[in-house]
């Protein structure tokens, strides 16, 4: 064999089948993983966000979305969704707004120490904001509230000033879960998305706390609220129970006097937290 054409054939080697076989396959391994890839990423945004919760991922803070996203692809959920869809296409005005729906989620659900439950949205123009029993400010804190207020200042008397609005997210940021138990309303009729499913949703939520918290004050206000807190486990948490702060119940007799607040303060003391600075309302 000449010099040049011992260089020809290590230059330009002959085919080794089993070498292009194992190439190919190598090849077509890493198409099939990249296919997988692409499909297992779509999946998991399909996953993240399903179409009928665009709102819950905007609005719902993030601990809370993860928390509750199994309980929000159930049936009953998804109907709860599908209602409110043909309320706004049929021009209902539903109260509170969308971006207000789920505000009491601000309350991280790691710093939940207090839950004040309401029952339903405010139903006038401008007061439902998504924190039971709050008003954004520049509205007048409707009869409930200044009850509460008047109990507040009953109560802890120097310790607590009545506020010139009634925008509670101050307690919110300290772990005081504002929760109605129907999260909309239709403008004008009380209870008018009562039975939607809400009260299920709300239940899930009052249950999660009650099995994954500990140590929690929950403030049963009127029979609908006590009867939605039944089986809340009394050697975890604290269940304080009065009338319904609105004026109708609270002038017969069981609110006035209940000392709520210094009683959720001195039980918290007790289980080392810090307790509520009720005043602090900016």
């Amino acid at each position: 064999m000449s010099l040049l054409n011992y260089f020809k054939r290590i230059e330009n080697p002959a085919p080794n089948p089993e070498a292009n076989k194992k190439k190919h396959n190598l090849e077509e391994d890493d198409k099939e993983n990249t296919k997988k890839l692409k499909i297992e990423s779509v999946q998991e945004k399909k996953e993240l966000v399903p179409a009928h919760l665009a709102l819950e991922k905007k609005y719902m803070a993030e601990d809370w979305y993860k928390a509750f996203r199994s309980e929000m692809l159930k049936g009953y959920f998804i109907k709860i969704k599908k209602f409110l869809e043909n309320e706004k296409k049929n021009k209902v005005v539903i109260f509170p707004e969308e971006k207000d729906m789920y505000s009491f989620t601000k309350c991280p659900l790691k710093q939940i120490r207090v839950v004040i439950l309401g029952q339903d949205p405010y139903h006038g123009v401008g007061q439902a904001h998504g924190l039971c029993f709050s008003v954004k400010k520049g509205v007048q804190p409707p009869p409930s509230l200044v009850n509460i207020f008047r109990e507040l200042k009953n109560d802890l008397g120097d310790n607590f000033k009545i506020p010139n609005h009634g925008y509670l997210n101050g307690w919110t940021e300290q772990g005081v879960l504002l929760l109605n138990t129907s999260l909309s309303v239709r403008k004008g009729e009380a209870a008018s998305h009562a039975n939607i499913g809400w009260q299920q949703f709300t239940d899930a939520i009052i249950s999660y706390i009650n099995q994954c918290r500990r140590n929690v004050v929950f403030l049963l206000w009127g029979s609908h609220a006590q009867k939605k807190g039944k089986n809340i486990d009394k050697n975890k948490h604290l269940v304080l129970k009065a009338v319904h702060p609105s004026p109708l119940s609270a002038n017969r007799g069981g609110w006035f006097g209940c000392k709520h607040f210094s009683k959720t303060n001195e039980y918290l003391i007790k289980n080392g937290y810090k307790p509520i600075d009720w005043s602090h309302l900016p």
